[in-house]
Order: structure tokens, then C-alpha cells, then sequence
């Protein structure tokens, strides 16, 4: 998820470089808003190191950009808010908008989470409560303080909720409603290198990052997934991801097979070569005459056998055409026991290997479904649609 994650002038936000490893460890990418007294209690530079990204005070900076709320308002999935002091719970129920981070709060659609933190007293005074009340009523999801020490020496309830709680706190509430939540999804993606000799290989121009944009995709909607990936280069993988590295067509085969049997779904985007050679040479194959004979055999195939030992997996295989294309597709759909197949055709420009873009029909025993020229996160998100659809 994108963060927005607001730091009022608390002293519990010098716990809040913390919770900001902590969700970008869980792969969100935080933006960081400070009011400028939080700035005593906690520096924009280190907030800007853990956090990867510029840090936000105020409406401008030093160098006169712009920094636009409502910029940052539409690009959040979420707005946090922690430590909140009295001060800002009071100014965001009653509407007094006077720094970015409460510009930011009042043009957010996104859901808001409130950490508050003050001492014991202020926290149980009628009028705090209230204004928790109504924020509530607006909404916004309030992660109760925590007992214990605070600031003033004192014992009782007003600390800021630690961040390993607000983290919790947070994706519990927000997960239970994505539409992969609890599956297991099995991707293949990359092409697979069949070695000639020590040096040499049999491979395809695949990049993997259709596979990889399915399965960053996945892992935002909810899911559990493994990615198989043959020898690519790309390395935008969300680290939750269940990587298997493999390199040959039987390596993939086996990784493949060995998480078949508990998956809920299995989308095979490799490029699986189709052949291999039938003797590997132990050493480097030296230049002698004109000529190199090879012979070449077929490789497992990977789509086929998950086809035949199918039971409650829905099965998606890709089809990359030059000719033919839709009837190329529906036969191997038919042929190879699939709930559904994604079409390529090479004849679309900005489609098929090594592009950032894909053109895709989506198709199934009882329809075919035409998209656009799309980027591939974009893509993975239409194919992903589709398999949910079908396997409801």
C-alpha cells in the first residue's frame, strides 16, 4: 500500500523511524509528513533514509517546489497518523486546516488511522474524548493508546500504541476484504536456459516481468505466491513474494510440481523452451568445421502435466502467437485442460517480450475478452479480475 504516515510533536515520534522500517519492511512505500514541532523530536533526514523518499513540512521548500496535498491525498491508500497529539485530533474534528499535514487529512478519500499520544490526564479528559468520538463517526479508525510509563514519569494509559501494534492494528483492518486474501497462487515466469555445454544455452528473450507484475500484484490483493522464476534480471519483486529461482525447463518442472498440490490457483506465464539438447557436452564445445549438429529433444511440459493432475487448482496458461492467434490459443486451452488462457500476439506493437506494455485477450471456453495496450502492472491487474471471476 502507498502510506502517508503524518508525525505530530509528541515524544513518542521518536518511535516513528521504527514504523516506518516496519511497513516498508511489509512492502508499503511510506511518505513521511512532519508538523514543523515534531521536527524537535524527530529529524526529516532520518525519516527521509528509512523511509526512501522526500520528507514533507510545508507547502513549500527551500528550493520553491510546490508540495501539494491533494497530491499526496490521491496518491495514499492510507493515511496514518501517529503519534496525534490533542492539539491535531482537535484541529482535524472541528476542521481547522492550518499546516500540510491537515491540508493533506481533509483532501484525503483514503482510510485514516489515528495513533494518539499524550499523557494520561489529557488523554481521559472529556474533551479529547469527544473529539476521538467524532473522528470516529467521520470514519477514521482510532488504534487505542497503550498503558504504561509515560513521558511525565507517570503510569497509565496514553502512550502511542508501539509500532509492531499500529502495524498489526493496520493490516488487519485493511486485508480481511482483499479479493485474493487467503489464496495460495502459483506463477511460473522468465524464460528457461537448456545448457548446449559449460557456456552455452538454448533460451528465449523473455524478461519475467509479466510473471512479476502478476506476482506483485497478487501479493497487494491479498495472496500467498510462490513465483518460479527462470534467469531474468528484473528486480522488482515485492519481498514477500516465495521466490524459486530455477534455470532449465525440468528445474522449473520439479519447483513447479512440488507447490501444484496446495495452491488455489497456478498462472504459468514462462516461456518454457520447448526443446533441449539431448546430450549435454561436459566441456566447452570447440570450433571444428562449418558446421555443429545438435539434437534436440522435447522438454517436460509443464502446462500439460498440471492439466492432467488438476483438481480444485483453476489452471491459467499463456499463449505467445505470431500467426492464428485466437484459434492457436482456444486449442491449447482445450488441449491442455486450462480454465483459461492470456493471448500475445507479436504482431501487436508493445507487446510480448522484453516491453514494459502488453496487449492481451483473456479467454476461456465461453468467452474471449479483448484489453488494450496497457502497462504490465496494469495488465496483471485486468488478468488477475478475470481469474477471480472464474474461480468464484
Amino acid at each position: 500500500m502507498n502510506i502517508v504516515l503524518g508525525i505530530t510533536a509528541g515524544i513518542a515520534a521518536y518511535k516513528t523511524p521504527q514504523l516506518v522500517r516496519l511497513l516498508t519492511k511489509n512492502g508499503h512505500t511510506v511518505k513521511v509528513i512532519l508538523t514543523e514541532n515534531a521536527k524537535e523530536f524527530v529529524t526529516p533526514l532520518t525519516l527521509s533514509t528509512v523511509s526512501k523518499n522526500t520528507v514533507f513540512s510545508a507547502f513549500t521548500s527551500v528550493e520553491n517546489d510546490w508540495h501539494s496535498h491533494v497530491e499526496l491525498a490521491l496518491w495514499a491508500d492510507v493515511m496514518l497518523i501517529a503519534p496525534a497529539t490533542a492539539n491535531t485530533i482537535a484541529k482535524m474534528a472541528h476542521g481547522i486546516c492550518d499546516n500540510l499535514l491537515l491540508a493533506t487529512y481533509f483532501s484525503a478519500k483514503a482510510p485514516v488511522f489515528v495513533a494518539p499520544a499524550m499523557d494520561l490526564d489529557m488523554y481521559a479528559h472529556p474533551t479529547v474524548t469527544e473529539n476521538l468520538k467524532q473522528l470516529q463517526s467521520f470514519g477514521n479508525h482510532i488504534i487505542p493508546a497503550a498503558y504504561g510509563e509515560l513521558a511525565s514519569g507517570l503510569i497509565g494509559q496514553g502512550r502511542m500504541a508501539e509500532p509492531e501494534d499500529i502495524v498489526t492494528f493496520l493490516e488487519n483492518t485493511l486485508t480481511p476484504n482483499l479479493p485474493l486474501k487467503g489464496k495460495k497462487i502459483l506463477i511460473t515466469a522468465g524464460p528457461t536456459y537448456e545448457a548446449i555445454d559449460p557456456v552455452r544455452f538454448i533460451g528465449n528473450f523473455s524478461s519475467g516481468k509479466m510473471g512479476i507484475a502478476l506476482a506483485n500484484e497478487a501479493i497487494t490483493q491479498g495472496a500467498e505466491v510462490h513465483l518460479v522464476l527462470g534467469p531474468s534480471s528484473e528486480k522488482n519483486i515485492n519481498p514477500h513474494i516465495h521466490l524459486h529461482k530455477v534455470v532449465s525447463a525440468q528445474q522449473m518442472y520439479e519447483a513447479t510440481i512440488a507447490q501444484f498440490s496446495t495452491c488455489n490457483i497456478a498462472i504459468l506465464a514462462a516461456a518454457v523452451a520447448d526443446f533441449t539438447p539431448e546430450v549435454v557436452a561436459p566441456e566447452k564445445i570447440k570450433k571444428k568445421g562449418d558446421q555443429l549438429h545438435i539434437t534436440l529433444v522435447p522438454t517436460v511440459d509443464i502446462l500439460a502435466s498440471l492439466g492432467k493432475i488438476k483438481t480444485t487448482q483453476t489452471l491459467i496458461g499463456f499463449a505467445l502467437e505470431t500467426e492464428n492467434e485466437i484459434e492457436n490459443a482456444q486449442n491449447k486451452l482445450n488441449r491442455k485442460n486450462l480454465d483459461a488462457i492470456v493471448l500475445n500476439s507479436l504482431r501487436d506493437a508493445g507487446a510480448g517480450f522484453g516491453t514494459d506494455t502488453n496487449k492481451i485477450t483473456f479467454i476461456t471456453p465461453a468467452k474471449q475478452i479483448a484489453f488494450p495496450l496497457k502497462n504490465k502492472q496494469e495488465v496483471a491487474f485486468d488478468i488477475l479480475a478475470q481469474i477471480i471471476a472464474i474461480s468464484e
